[in-house]
């Protein structure tokens, strides 16, 4: 680990960024309103895996690699874009599906968590790992952060990795508690006028984020 002023200093910033709203608190909302609790927090345990392999590209010098090798930057860009659009494509087919209508029947609660074919573990996991790790600006922010807070009388592999750990434990928490507050408002967000819109408005963010990037000069 870092010195202990070094580690407070990195706790204060990367709790602040943790709770700025982004790609990943909108990704664990929206599985979260798909799935229930569990696809919310199996969504976050894979962005937050995705964590490590940033904090290991970083500590290895990979990161630099990848912004001073112009295609290879881009090729991650492109990468990292066409995902966003194609999560924001899946939420616009769900807004205008058929299935978006549904109405409980009278006996059905309005909070009833959804069937359990609509929660698939591997899924919930690829789509928050490959939604962190495909972000050249997380790549990009780690490359630029993390050294900051780095002992360099120590081993800097060890310490990024114990600094990606920590970042991982907030991000769970904090993506748990989102995940738990989108859940305890089911009973508003599970009818079908509003589930429709809450598709439309996610998709059309993941497409214009996944645009925004597309554009992004390396």
């Amino acid at each position: 680990m870092p010195s202990t002023e070094l580690f407070w200093t990195f706790l204060i910033a990367i709790s602040l960024l943790t709770i700025t709203p982004g790609v990943d608190t909108l990704l664990v909302m929206r599985n979260t309103a798909r799935g229930g609790l569990k696809d919310g927090v199996m969504s976050s345990f894979g962005i937050c895996s995705g964590l490590f392999v940033h904090a290991t590209l970083s500590a290895v010098g990979i990161s630099l690699i990848l912004l001073q090798t112009a295609w290879a930057f881009a090729l991650l860009k492109w990468v990292g874009a066409a995902y966003l659009v194609w999560l924001g494509i899946a939420s616009l087919r769900q807004a205008f599906s058929k299935k978006a209508d549904h109405t409980p029947v009278r006996n059905e609660p309005a909070t009833a968590l959804p069937a359990a074919g609509d929660y698939r573990p591997w899924r919930s996991f690829r789509e928050g790992l490959l939604s962190n790790v495909l972000n050249p600006k997380t790549a990009l922010f780690y490359m630029a952060f993390l050294p900051q807070f780095i002992d360099p009388q120590g081993a800097a592999f060890s310490q990024s990795i114990a600094l990606a750990a920590v970042h991982f434990v907030l991000a769970m928490v904090w993506q748990t508690v989102v995940a738990g507050m989108v859940l305890h408002s089911r009973r508003w967000v599970a009818r079908p006028g509003l589930k429709r819109l809450m598709h439309g408005l996610t998709g059309g963010v993941f497409v214009a984020l996944g645009a925004r990037l597309a554009a992004t000069q390396p």
